[in-house]
């Protein structure tokens, strides 16, 4: 899943004896690169301190309420010498990495996530809801200019919607293959999402994000005066919680993966057209 594309227009470059002759594209409107970058920044801040805020209580429960004595689907925490995560009845021991660890200074902490991965460092939970809350209005706001501006543009329907015949089984396997190979699109195929790119964008997009929202609007007990319709929707804050840190796992997972997905594609080239929009198309291969 490589960064897509929203082709504006395309420049011949001039062939030297060292460089062959390739196209260069506009990949990327302006629009598109801001909330690129800004959501990159919001996101990565939410997620970190998010982590602390897990930290004051770290279960997970389904349904209205949640309490030490309540039986969690996944908690992590320690006991004696070993860190522990405990998921429905499976425990998979964490020391030194998750529930028991040591910080910079070398004192043992039993915190659920160590102070490198989350905002602020040491515990704060007021601090950490500060850091959330600020950043998630962020998110909110660069996310519906985002949207505006890409139905205004038709980034939606020319470059996310998939087209019929890119739904078939076949078509799909094919880019699955694809994509297991390492074979990334090159020449005219390169300015245009396949349906893995599209599938993966849209699922962040129309799913992921709209969830991450709602859910933590639920948590919020001025919301659930304000909006009681919310908890019904997820069956209780609990379960709207739960659903909240999933999706959050979701997004670090389709973080990993694109850009682990750049790095392969081409860093460079893959980062300077999120940067300046301009992109030099890959060759055709014989």
């Amino acid at each position: 899943m490589t960064s897509a594309e929203d082709p504006v227009s395309v420049t011949p470059s001039i062939a030297t004896p060292r460089q062959p002759n390739r196209q260069w594209i506009k990949r990327h409107r302006w629009p598109t690169r801001l909330w690129h970058w800004t959501n990159a920044v919001a996101m990565l801040i939410m997620l970190m301190s998010g982590l602390m805020i897990f930290n004051a209580h770290p279960r997970l429960y389904w349904g209205d309420y949640g309490a030490n004595s309540d039986k969690a689907w996944l908690q992590i925490g320690s006991r004696g010498d070993k860190g522990l995560l405990v998921l429905g009845k499976e425990r998979f021991e964490t020391t030194g990495v998750l529930g028991l660890w040591t910080d910079a200074r070398g004192i043992e902490r039993r915190r659920a996530f160590p102070g490198w991965a989350t905002i602020p460092t040491s515990y704060s939970l007021a601090d950490a809801r500060i850091w959330h809350f600020f950043f998630a209005w962020v998110l909110v706001g660069s996310a519906l200019l985002f949207f505006a501006a890409s139905i205004v543009n038709g980034h939606f329907r020319t470059d996310l919607l998939p087209r019929r015949r890119e739904l078939g089984p076949k078509h799909i396997w094919s880019d699955i293959v694809a994509h297991a190979k390492l074979r990334f699109p090159t020449g005219e195929a390169a300015k245009h999402y396949g349906i893995l790119q599209k599938a993966a964008y849209l699922s962040v997009i129309v799913l992921l994000l709209p969830l991450i929202v709602l859910t933590g609007l639920t948590m919020s007990p001025a919301m659930n005066a304000a909006w009681p319709w919310l908890l019904d929707l997820f069956g209780g804050r609990q379960s709207a919680r739960s659903i909240h840190f999933l999706c959050a796992a979701g997004l670090v997972l389709f973080f990993v993966i694109h850009i682990a997905m750049v790095f392969l594609a081409g860093p460079i080239n893959e980062v300077r057209s999120m940067i300046t929009g301009w992109y030099r198309l890959p060759e055709d291969k014989p």
